[in-house]
């Protein structure tokens, strides 16, 4: 069984990638967990590794729907027009 980590890396970068959205990993993450703990109880390790890895890619989740949250309108304008005026950046 994979760790925590692994999975959730996994799934963040194939997010990324545009192979498979986190939300369908998280949908995989809570099917494989019920399967877990229907296999081995509701009290083994792997049963609680499994949820513990749904866990952290709601988490993950989460945190880019955050992230997303915080630009600001000049913040995007800049991202799609960095040679702007708005957007130049002195050192003085």
């Amino acid at each position: 069984m994979q760790t925590t980590l692994e999975v959730v890396q996994a799934a963040v970068n194939a997010d990324q990638n545009g192979t498979k959205t986190l939300e369908q990993a998280i949908t995989e993450a809570i099917t494989e967990a019920r399967t877990t703990c229907d296999r081995n109880g509701n009290n083994s390790a792997n049963c609680a590794v499994a949820w513990e890895i749904v866990e952290e890619l709601q988490a993950e989740k989460a945190h880019q729907q955050q992230a997303k949250k915080r630009k600001t309108d000049l913040e995007r304008y800049c991202e799609q027009n960095p040679e702007a005026v708005e957007c130049l950046i002195y050192d003085v």
